[in-house]
């Protein structure tokens, strides 16, 4: 089957390399030249692990191609909608013209029974926003294919998904439904045949489907961050919590580990959409609950800083700092609404020096942030450092040498945001160590800080 990727940044890309991958032939379509380009070239212009060698398996095949040119589209059963749909300049709606702008560019060069699917988040009543614009082809079948990729394992959720959702008009068995799905069943054959579960709904389900998820995983790491602020005024271990609470098969320990929290570019921008969406349905509880999550995730920002001048016995400024990672996640390069680079900036503000490293970030970072210092070496970015906060779980980091590192720094103090390191590790290498949550420090009598909590030191920080 020949199949059209209308974009290709994250979603896209990945899900034209899938396609590919499951013997159908590809073209990718973007509007970005200097992409289409890379992807050519078999280079993804993002970082995403297992995307290189996917795209290289595709070009070796030629069963894969990109260009800028719809009408390379032409010829197409199955045409794919991957663009963005970023958070609107001016409110906390989607911007859907992105969208709009790629469906109105393919509709010239659609044939007779081809098929439009969606795959890009979006809110509710998108579909019939397209389906106006494609009136006039009553010949052209629509679909709506959430997608539900993670950056850092997009290529495996692609390979292996847990679920395949397909919006269709008028839901399960409805007889409208009927050519849209079988046209999804024949593009994913091999997932469906490999048994992966399969979803058919109708289009207000598909739309919101992708949004509620991830409004619900917003509020698992609000919820056990904000359990992090009640450990520390209590004295409580939260990872001992949400280890207890995890084994609960009716929680469960996904997305229940206390941190700086969640950043990228799409769980805050779909949560923020979220609430647009229940303020047009007038459905306040919905936006007064994802209000509060989206709260708690911006505190828990602020809280590490403050906890950074605690730890600083009450002074950033003049401090060197030195920062553990720059993307939002580790295995990525995006920085979109990074928490780490969030509290760099809240620490350069109060006056402290601040370094910044990642493994893989650091041009894009660079780019977006001049007035930050970066250093590409973290051998180099932790030397002379009074205080190290690691930011972003990368592997790299959680092995860190605490003996090694200590031989760089000019004071043995580090504040992990991730709650990852091997606490006791770091302090016997005579490390003061502090968590989010672990409980609160107290300044020792030599001046210095100690992590305690009614006397008791924990495992963990």
């Amino acid at each position: 089957m020949k199949i059209s990727v209308i974009g290709c940044g994250y979603l896209g890309a990945v899900h034209a390399a899938t396609l590919a991958s499951m013997g159908h032939t590809v073209v990718g379509i973007d509007v970005d030249s200097s992409k289409v380009e890379q992807l050519n070239k078999a280079m993804a212009p993002f970082h995403e692990p297992g995307l290189d060698e996917l795209l290289k398996d595709g070009r070796t095949t030629g069963r894969l191609v990109f260009t800028t040119d719809f009408a390379a589209a032409a010829d197409a059963q199955v045409h794919f909608l991957c663009v963005g749909t970023p958070q609107s300049k001016t409110s906390d709606t989607a911007d859907l013209s992105y969208l709009v702008g790629a469906t109105k560019s393919l509709l010239p060069h659609l044939t007779k029974g081809a098929a439009v699917v969606g795959k890009s988040t979006v809110p509710v009543g998108t579909v019939e926003s397209l389906r106006a614009i494609l009136a006039r082809r009553s010949d052209v079948l629509l679909g709506w294919n959430p997608e539900f990729l993670r950056q850092g394992t997009a290529v495996k959720d692609s390979l292996v998904p847990d679920r395949l959702v397909y919006g269709v008009p008028g839901g399960k068995g409805a007889a409208a439904g009927t050519p849209i799905t079988a046209v999804l069943d024949a593009v994913y054959e091999p997932l469906i045949s490999a048994g992966i579960p399969r979803l058919v709904c109708n289009f207000a389900t598909a739309e919101l489907i992708k949004s509620a998820s991830n409004a619900f995983l917003a509020t698992k790491v609000s919820f056990i961050n904000a359990m992090a602020e009640l450990c520390d005024a209590s004295g409580a271990d939260v990872s001992e919590l949400s280890e207890a609470m995890g084994l609960d098969p009716r929680i469960g320990s996904r997305y229940l580990h206390a941190g700086l929290g969640f950043g990228g570019g799409c769980l805050p921008k779909d949560i923020r959409s979220f609430r647009a969406q229940a303020r047009e349905l007038s459905v306040p509880s919905v936006d007064e609950w994802m209000a509060l999550v989206d709260s708690v995730n911006l505190d828990q920002r602020s809280r590490a800083v403050e906890v950074a001048r605690e730890m600083c016995r009450g002074f950033l400024s003049g401090r060197t700092v030195t920062i553990l990672g720059a993307a939002f996640k580790p295995d990525t390069d995006d920085i979109r609404d990074s928490p780490a680079l969030d509290v760099a900036q809240q620490l350069a503000a109060a006056g402290a020096h601040v370094t910044v490293t990642d493994p893989i970030a650091i041009n894009n970072a660079w780019i977006r942030y001049p007035q930050i210092r970066f250093e590409a070496s973290t051998k180099r970015a932790l030397e002379g450092a009074e205080l190290v906060l690691l930011l972003t779980e990368w592997d790299e980091y959680v092995s860190l040498s605490p003996v090694v590192a200590g031989a760089l720094v000019r004071r043995r103090m580090v504040l992990d945001a991730r709650n990852v390191l091997d606490a006791e590790a770091w302090r016997s290498a005579g490390w003061t160590v502090r968590g989010l949550g672990t409980g609160a420090s107290v300044v020792g009598a030599d001046g210095g800080q100690s992590n305690q909590a009614d006397g008791k030191k924990h495992a963990r920080a």
